[in-house]
């Protein structure tokens, strides 16, 4: 493979993908609408709305792999439908044309039957606002003349991931020995995916042609519950547990006869009513990568967390790419 790659869009998981291959000595180009990115010599950062084709022009010539990281304006089915089909047929169509592969973050959305354990080989055929988008979006790489390779993460956690279940509605709250809310039920099993294991695997999977055109598993620890993720940051921390609160399923869907934020939101409450687990063993041995244990990645969350809270509100906030809370 060439030394030089694209990665469009610069939240939690492009960030990453572009600061791992900059520290191995690639040559990266970020691609986003405000010139933002990481700050590293080897890493030329260009506004670029990627979801356009024009300014994609040439953009992917030389590039052995682009990892498309940027996802919908607001988490909405309207919006995902609006804007993320045709900008991966952007994306597609120009890579095809510079002979690059494409290498997308992808969530446990599409699956059919998410109540049983999901693997590599599970059903994918989701339907029906936003997961019904996430399948459809599935179904046009496979179709598509680019080779591709999705790996598909859980819920985020880590370093610059903001928007999520374990991210800034957990992390600063335990941080501040203050009680948290979570949705749901704090005691059900479910997977949290590590966001440098993630791009680990992106990158990784971009440099084995024999693992393209099909779906993998980001390296992701055993399930834990909402309840014991927050004891990870705690113990992390040198703080107390936290206290755990829940917000029933039904005050969302209440809250969501008058509003369509929480109408979305509800829509995903059956990740934490209920086990919501996947399984990424095969795909570990194909990349023959494994999951950063859980006491390193939680301390890496937390002192990123410390840093961001010392600087101030709004320090270092960046694009969000494929929503955390998958």
């Amino acid at each position: 493979m060439s030394g030089f790659y694209v990665v469009t869009g610069a939240g939690p998981v492009g960030w990453t993908v572009a600061e791992q291959l900059a520290e191995r000595g690639e040559r990266v180009r970020v691609l986003t609408r405000s010139g933002s990115g990481p700050d590293h010599p080897n890493i030329e950062k260009l506004k670029v709305d990627a979801s356009n084709p024009s300014p994609l022009t040439g953009a992917f010539d030389g590039a052995a792999a682009v990892f498309h990281c940027i996802h919908g304006s607001s988490y909405s089915a309207a919006a995902w439908g609006r804007e993320l089909p045709a900008a991966e047929q952007a994306v597609l169509a120009e890579a095809g044309e510079a002979g690059a592969v494409v290498v997308f973050p992808e969530s446990l959305y599409s699956y059919s039957n998410p109540e049983r354990v999901m693997v590599e080989d599970s059903a994918r055929e989701a339907s029906g606002g936003k997961r019904g988008i996430r399948a459809a979006l599935l179904r046009a790489r496979e179709a598509s003349a680019t080779d591709t390779v999705s790996v598909v993460a859980g819920d985020f956690f880590g370093p610059r991931v903001r928007m999520a279940n374990a991210g800034e509605r957990m992390v600063p709250a335990v941080l501040a020995r203050r009680p948290l809310q979570v949705v749901g039920n704090a005691d059900q099993p479910h997977s949290f995916t590590y966001v440098p294991d993630l791009a680990a695997a992106m990158i990784g999977a971009a440099g084995l042609p024999g693992l393209w055109n099909r779906v993998l598993h980001a390296p992701t620890n055993p399930p834990l519950t909402q309840r014991q993720i927050a004891q990870a940051f705690a113990t992390a921390a040198g703080v107390p547990p936290a206290k755990v609160r829940t917000v029933p399923g039904w005050v969302l869907r209440t809250l969501g006869l008058f509003s369509a934020d929480m109408r979305e939101i509800s829509e995903m409450l059956y990740q934490f009513e209920r086990p919501f687990v996947m399984d990424s063993a095969a795909s570990e041995q194909q990349l023959g990568l494994h999951p950063t244990p859980l006491d390193a990645a939680a301390k890496a969350t937390v002192e990123w967390w410390r840093s961001e809270l010392a600087a101030g509100p709004g320090a270092g906030r960046a694009a969000t790419g494929i929503p955390a809370g998958t």
